[in-house]
């Protein structure tokens, strides 16, 4: 049997294929990108990426009933987005095998929150499945597609960014595809009216009793005893954390299914410990259920609410004994805060912004790096597409007139997912706002994947590109402009005039990711000591290659693509 080092998301992926999935449907989103990447990559499977998790899940349900395995992946604020459709299909069931996989970020490396996707289980009354490392991932996705048929359920599978990015051995099996299931109308069973839905929900009820059972004995759950002075429960990659801080000193109750969880199973473990211990990433959820049970355990009063564990915090914890303090660095590390690429378009638009002192309600993308010193120039981020909402509500809260000193920032992609629907909002609602889309021609964030504004698929074929300057008009925008970020002058001159007009407008500002590798600029500019005056102007870019060195400024030929925009804040034509 072939065995391959794989990424948790890539392991994923292979269970997908081997247990004869068929359609993947997905919105990209760290740390669960790279799933779909790989799915794609299986000529068997159908993968595309949605405009966003809510159409990914309906495609997904509806490959499901109409008898197909099929899948779709997520980042846990995706999971908000794709709530609606998933609270239902808990009452509608499935067909074919559905599993939902949500990528939860402890530690939020890049994330606007933490929450805790063990939660929307709960909420939704479906299991949630927990792997723990790539070889986990792989046979727990078969098993979840089991659960999902034998239980006629979607099933959540959550994976960590530590789980997701990590690599460990796999085990690689042929492609087994069950056949298609037949499918048959059910007005009861799949149209969510209220005399169809008061009939379902005794029915889920009903499954969430025998999945409680199925718990008690499933291999995803195990108990593995050592000493028994010490008792753990734990999931996913806190399970890798406790092995590795005490090897076989301690018992440990390992819960592949995070929901729902076992009681006889957990009160037999408990009764053959000394002291118990739950460790869990954020929500004291297992914890709860412990508790709830009349098993008594110490959790979140020894262990935190927010971000990562480590092997070695949990060991301290435990044992109250300090490990060796850390090697530290002979000298200062200098700060590496996350900037904007050099050559990035979005550049120019906030150094724009900033000189205009306008307000800005951002948007979540790579441009969110707009917020940061020195360009300082977002002054709200909340989640997909809110930005469009958002000046719009500042201005209902404090004038029209505010609406004049406000723009609503997002990327095409953003816009595509979320954003629509505000800007028809305002145009509905008469609103005079501004919006601005930053148009880099591709998902940038996550890693560039293409979206409905790239005219590619996910398999990187061709399709109809959505044209977004149509888009505005349909939706009733009269003031549409296009814009280059590197023209620094027109640039300025159309936000100021779309800011004074008396209706809504829209600034699409077009100029492709420097990453792209269809994007070429020609090399290294360098500036003349002879001419620079250290105004310093060009350093309120906050290009990564413009740096200070003893008292001038020079450029690192590393770093610079050679963009220009510095040459346009130059007022000495010292830059060349």
């Amino acid at each position: 049997m072939q065995k391959k080092l794989m990424l948790g998301n890539e392991a994923v992926a292979r269970g997908l294929w081997e247990c004869g999935v068929s359609v993947s449907s997905a919105y990209p989103g760290t740390p669960s990108t790279e799933i779909s990447e790989f799915a794609a990559k299986y000529d068997e499977i159908y993968a595309e990426w949605a405009p966003n998790e809510k159409v990914a899940l309906e495609v997904a349900l509806g490959a499901a009933v109409g008898g197909a395995r099929s899948f779709c992946a997520m980042k846990h604020v995706g999971l908000n987005v794709a709530a609606d459709p998933l609270f239902t299909a808990s009452y509608t069931g499935v067909n074919g095998g559905l599993v939902i996989a949500v990528a939860d970020d402890p530690s939020m490396h890049s994330s606007q929150n933490e929450q805790d996707s063990r939660n929307y289980a709960k909420a939704s009354k479906v299991p949630m499945i927990e792997p723990s490392d790539s070889a986990e991932c792989k046979e727990f996705v078969k098993l979840a597609y089991e659960i999902s048929e034998k239980f006629d359920t979607p099933v959540l599978f959550r994976l960590s960014t530590r789980v997701a990015h990590s690599q460990s051995i796999t085990k690689l099996e042929d492609r087994i595809v069950p056949e298609l299931k037949d499918y048959n109308t059910d007005i009861v069973k799949y149209v969510m009216m209220p005399a169809s839905a008061i009939k379902r929900h005794p029915i889920v009820e009903q499954r969430l009793t025998d999945l409680t059972e199925y718990a008690e004995n499933t291999p995803l759950n195990r108990a593995e005893y050592g000493d028994r002075k010490i008792g753990v429960i734990t999931s996913g990659m806190c399970y890798n954390y406790v092995r590795e801080a005490f090897g076989n000193d301690v018992s440990v109750l390992k819960l592949g299914m995070a929901y729902p969880m076992p009681v006889k199973l957990i009160k037999e473990f408990a009764s053959k410990v000394e002291k118990l211990y739950v460790v869990e990433e954020l929500d004291p959820f297992i914890e709860e259920h412990c508790r709830n049970i009349g098993v008594n355990v110490i959790g979140k009063e020894l262990f935190p609410m927010c971000y990562e564990f480590s092997a070695r915090q949990i060991r301290e914890l435990i044992s109250g004994v300090k490990g060796a303090p850390y090697d530290e660095p002979d000298e200062d590390v200098p700060m590496r805060p996350p900037v904007l690429c050099a050559g990035c378009p979005h550049r120019g638009t906030f150094y724009i912004l900033k000189k205009l002192g306008v307000n800005v309600c951002g948007d979540i993308g790579c441009y969110t790096l707009g917020a940061v010193a020195p360009l300082q120039s977002i002054h709200s981020v909340v989640c997909m597409g809110a930005s469009i909402g958002m000046a719009f509500g500042m201005s209902l809260a404090r004038g029209r007139d505010y609406a004049k000193k406000t723009v609503a920032v997002l990327g095409d992609s953003t816009f595509i997912h979320s954003g629509i629907t505000g800007l028809i909002d305002i145009v509905y609602n008469k609103g005079i706002n501004t919006v601005m889309i930053l148009d880099n021609s591709i998902t940038g964030m996550t890693g560039h994947q293409d979206n409905p504004t790239t005219g590619k698929t996910l398999k990187g074929e061709p399709t109809k590109q959505v044209d977004l300057e149509l888009l505005g008009r349909a939706v009733g925008i009269d003031r549409i402009a296009v814009v280059d970020p590197f023209d620094l002058k027109n640039t300025e001159k159309v936000i100021k005039e779309e800011l004074a007009a008396e209706e809504p407008s829209l600034i699409i500002v077009q100029r492709p990711c420097a990453l792209l590798k269809s994007v070429k600029f020609p090399g290294p500019i360098a500036i003349d000591q002879d001419k620079c005056k250290k105004c310093r102007m060009c350093k309120k870019l906050g290009c990564p290659a413009i740096v200070d060195k003893g008292d001038k400024l020079v450029i690192d030929k590393t770093q610079c693509v050679g963009c220009g925009l510095c040459r346009g804040v130059c007022a000495f034509g010292a830059i060349e």
